[in-house]
């Protein structure tokens, strides 16, 4: 049994799961391969910059399999690209806050700077956006799929009663036939 088993594919929404893990593994991609591009060596701590962020061969060939696997993401959409934004989303933040922690001593073997720690937010607030949109929600409209499926007593009861009014003929109307 899967995890999100329970939770509805909303065509509608997948749209958006997959243009969100689509532009953030195109941005990977592209900012992986002009770093390896770029001939840095595998570990160096020192970097090159690219693109206005510092990176080495090892954070170039993590953004190209990070970037391919939200690609993959967005080919598979549903439910799958929804998650995978949000797991991905998080671990950016974590990965931001790690690498912070880490600037300027021995450990940092990403050659992460500040302007690398500011990008991994950004893009962990983004695909963490782009992942929940329409799923987690204070408010959500009572058509959203994901109402739907934590309130299924609620939702069968509007359904029938959208049911029932649609059935209903409405009165006749003009002069009584006598």
């Amino acid at each position: 049994m899967r995890l999100d088993d329970h939770l509805p594919v909303d065509h509608k929404l997948s749209r958006m799961y997959r243009f969100g893990a689509g532009l953030m593994g195109l941005i990977l991609v592209v900012f992986g391969i002009l770093g390896l591009l770029d001939g840095v060596s595998f570990l160096s701590h020192a970097g090159e910059r690219i693109a206005g962020l510092n990176t080495n061969g090892a954070l170039s060939t993590i953004s190209i399999v990070i970037g391919a696997l939200l690609f993959f993401g967005m080919v598979r959409g549903g439910n799958f690209a929804s998650t995978l934004n949000i797991v991905i989303g998080a671990a950016f933040l974590l990965s931001g806050f790690v690498n912070l922690a880490l600037l300027d001593t021995s450990h940092n073997a990403l050659a992460f700077k500040m302007s690398n720690v500011l990008f991994s937010f950004a893009v962990g607030v983004m695909l963490l956006f782009f992942g929940m949109y329409g799923r987690v929600s204070g408010g959500l409209p009572h058509d959203n799929p994901y109402w739907r499926s934590r309130h299924p007593q609620q939702a069968a009861r509007e359904e029938a009663a959208r049911a029932a009014v649609a059935t209903r003929r409405p009165p006749a109307r003009g002069l009584p036939q006598h």
